[in-house]
């Protein structure tokens, strides 16, 4: 379960280092290999390739022409490309999806269960402001037993 976060930084050839207790369990359950993605491109999405292509057998299941998952493919599609840890546990963040994420410096890797989530510090933050967390959410979740 990847969980927490890390700081961690782009460097100026658009890698981003994976932090060690991440990428460790990331490699032992899954593999080096990664999809890298984004649904809105404001962040960057690291999925392990065998949980991406989970999330492709899901949508195998969905209709072809359903328009949710037209937007959600052409999205994911547009931003995302495979990848693999380097020797030194980097990755290579698609330079559309690192200019549109604002992919430089200083970012902070989440983890969301069973993928990472990368987010520029200062966006994460503006997010948190203009997003906060309400009662409707806490009883969406109370309905999941959280």
């Amino acid at each position: 379960m990847l969980r927490g976060n890390h700081s961690a930084k782009i460097d100026d050839k658009g890698r981003l280092k994976i932090p060690n207790a991440f990428r460790a369990l990331m490699e032992d359950q899954h593999g080096a290999g990664l999809y890298l993605t984004s649904v809105t491109g404001e962040s960057v999405r690291v999925y392990p390739m065998p949980v991406w292509l989970g999330v492709e057998e899901r949508l195998r299941r969905m209709p072809s022409t359903h328009p949710a998952r037209l937007k959600f493919l052409d999205r994911v599609n547009y931003f995302g490309q495979l990848s693999e840890f380097d020797n030194q546990g980097r990755v290579s963040i698609p330079p559309r999806l690192r200019q549109s994420a604002e992919m430089a410096g200083d970012v902070d890797v989440l983890g969301q269960v069973d993928y990472l989530e990368v987010w520029n510090h200062d966006r994460l933050l503006a997010k948190f402001d203009r997003d906060p967390f309400t009662d409707d959410d806490a009883n969406a979740l109370a309905e999941f037993g959280i």
